[in-house]
């Protein structure tokens, strides 16, 4: 039986064991593997072996795959294996391989290391496309037994695997050998197929598998990136959320690099619109965290999108108006959650951090962007006051910013900030301690100077409406007693009147009542 060869030179540790058990798999083939596969294995006559086949295509190959058969063999290899479902894959891909040698795959017109790259709409559905329904339904229905740490491990793997073959395919046969014999790339569809199977059905274990793939040197170079692509758009089409997380935190810091190429850039905007133009992409705001602590949109994702939705007039390239398409829904998904839970604090407090540094980098447009989402910070956080009392005097001008807007639009945020004692509170001493601040500033006589007045006429109008506010709402609170009272008082005299009237006519009752008896 042909063995999967793959010099992968990915840590053994980052592939959960992955790399030793495919070296192991080389060396020893046990007498439970022969007696399993007996039965399956095609006459070895060597002259049938000396003919030539003739090159079929991937679903015709796959369509040759008796169910029945394949039915029978995962069973009996689970049953085999039962504490060894990295050799249950490997044995899974060995089978359905025998059907596959002599498929000619076009692997550098799907992932091409040179040249245009293919649209993802053409190539989101290989190899699965081929694959019969029967055998898929079965094939997945096994793979979700399969624990999930043993393809998180798979996926690390076959990622290596697949970009040694690429590298293989583009030197062509005199490269020699780097992964696979580039003279013989058969032996490698079986593992695409049952990766892109598995990426499917438990996209998961691409999201596990994302903080050693961005730290892997075989996922650097915008060369790679078709295959990252491909791999993440897999995982979207099984769970929206995670082919949004995955964009996120892999494919996005990638557009916010200077050195992105409109080729990249326009491939990885392929495909956020294909994930966000699904119908079912409003309900990822429900599903907000994907594990535990994880949000699909993190801050410093979020201010990627914001450099490249509001740009210097100067830098807006075509890609602009993509990004300023997605924004409102990408914006929305970053900003979702509940602002009473302790972890949702925490985030709103990196993004009045991440958005008050934004507002003063002299970028108007982005500026304007910013300053509105960091006030909805402090609307949403009041604690966010105590990290811009920090942050005052080295983000002035973005400071002054929010204070006037603040001003400008008291009355659609004054409900948010005046709603509890401790919000009017903590934002009344914030406007305290500013003022000592502007006041210090002044007096220095700096070139800031101007900055600092500016901004203490708007902690003055501010103050003054909290104060005016605290006073409204004690006088409320008194009249609201007075009213309480004086309405008390008003019922205890009419009942006191209206007793002697009801006794009277209680007693008047009493002789038909005794009549009636």
């Amino acid at each position: 039986m042909d063995h999967l060869p793959c010099n992968s030179h990915v840590d053994d540790d980052d592939d959960h064991g992955w790399t030793k058990v495919v070296s192991r798999k080389k060396r020893v083939s046990g007498t439970n593997e022969r007696r399993i596969l007996s039965a399956e294995m095609v006459s070895a006559d060597p002259k049938q072996n000396k003919e030539k086949k003739p090159i079929v295509s991937l679903s015709e190959a796959m369509a040759k795959i008796d169910h029945s058969r394949l039915t029978s063999f995962l069973v009996v290899s689970v049953e085999s294996y039962s504490d060894e479902p990295e050799t249950q894959l490997l044995r899974f891909m060995d089978y359905i391989g025998r059907e596959l040698t002599e498929v000619q795959f076009p692997w550098l017109k799907i992932f091409p290391l040179k040249g245009l790259w293919p649209k993802l709409i053409d190539v989101i559905d290989v190899p699965l496309c081929d694959i019969p329904e029967p055998i898929y339904k079965t094939s997945v229905n096994w793979i979700n037994q399969v624990p999930i740490w043993t393809l998180v491990g798979f996926v690390l793997w076959a990622f290596d695997c697949t970009i040694n073959h690429l590298v293989a395919q583009q030197e062509g046969p005199k490269a020699g050998k780097i992964g696979e014999q580039p003279t013989s790339p058969k032996p490698h569809i079986p593992v695409f197929v049952t990766l892109a199977m598995v990426l499917r059905e438990k996209p998961e274990a691409l999201t596990y598998a994302l903080p050693i793939l961005r730290e892997s040197r075989y996922v650097q170079g915008q060369d790679k990136l078709p295959l990252t692509v491909w791999m993440i758009a897999q995982a979207s089409e099984g769970y929206l959320s995670a082919g949004l997380y995955s964009w996120a935190r892999n494919l996005l810091p990638v557009v916010g690099n200077t050195n992105c190429k409109p080729q990249s850039r326009d491939l990885i905007l392929q495909l956020i619109e294909k994930v966000l133009s699904d119908p079912e992409a409003w309900s990822m705001r429900r599903y907000q965290i994907i594990g535990v602590g994880e949000r699909m949109i993190p801050p410093p994702s979020f201010e990627i999108l914001l450099r490249l939705t509001f740009p210097t007039s100067s830098a807006r390239v075509k890609a602009t108006e993509r990004f300023e398409a997605i924004y409102p829904l990408l914006k929305e998904l970053a900003l979702a959650g509940s602002p009473r839970r302790k972890a949702m604090k925490q985030v709103i407090e990196q993004i009045f951090i991440l958005t008050l540094k934004l507002a003063g980098e002299g970028n108007p447009a982005l500026a304007k962007e910013a300053t509105s989402i960091a006030i909805w910070s402090v609307t949403e956080n009041i604690d966010c006051c105590k990290q811009w009392n920090n942050l005052y005097k080295e983000n002035l001008e973005a400071s002054v910013a929010l204070l006037k807007q603040l001003v400008d639009q008291w009355k659609d945020h004054s409900l948010k900030l005046t709603s509890s004692q401790i919000y009017t509170l903590t934002l009344s001493q914030t406007m305290k301690s500013f003022r000592l601040k502007n006041e210090k500033g002044i007096n220095e006589g700096r070139g800031n100077a101007s900055l600092y007045k500016e901004a203490d006429e708007s902690c003055k109008l501010i103050s003054q409406r909290l104060t005016r506010k605290s006073y409204y709402n004690r006088y409320c609170i008194k009249a609201t007693a007075v009213v309480l009272a004086a309405a008390g008082a008003t019922a205890a005299v009419v009942l006191s009147w209206l007793q002697p009237s009801l006794s009277t006519f209680v007693n008047s009752l009493d002789p038909h009542l005794s009549t009636a008896m």
